[in-house]
């Protein structure tokens, strides 16, 4: 019991933390994507930003997963965060093919969710 107790917190702790570096690289993208329009070098910060979120989305589906199967813990995480890889991934089609009117939105949505998100797995008790 206390072993399962303790797998669960450790799966919750990584799974917060996958969950702060998301927000923060999407955070990161919509600061570089004022300096793409200022700078000349806002948009080699703005792709690798983009390399960043898109691998820290991918790292939350990792801890969602672990955190669900072997240690016991809710499956709503791992549906956030499936759902938050689709985005990120139709982001990346929308940004490589310059459609901003679209790309932007977006990403301003993905932010709140990932946000509430944040807010969801930091009041989450194990």
């Amino acid at each position: 019991m206390a072993t399962q107790m303790t797998t669960g917190r450790r799966g919750l702790t990584f799974v917060r933390t996958a969950i702060a570096l998301q927000t923060s690289a999407v955070f990161f993208q919509a600061a570089t994507a004022g300096l793409l329009l200022a700078t000349s070098y806002g948009e080699l910060l703005h792709g690798v930003g983009a390399r960043v979120m898109y691998g820290a989305s991918m790292l939350y589906l990792l801890a969602a997963i672990l955190a669900w199967r072997p240690g016991g813990g809710p499956l709503r995480p791992v549906l956030h965060a499936s759902g938050f890889l689709v985005l990120a991934s139709v982001q990346v089609v929308l940004g490589i093919a310059h459609v901003p009117s679209v790309h932007v939105p977006l990403g301003v949505l993905m932010f709140g969710l990932s946000l509430l998100d944040l807010g969801r797995a930091v009041r989450a008790r194990p």
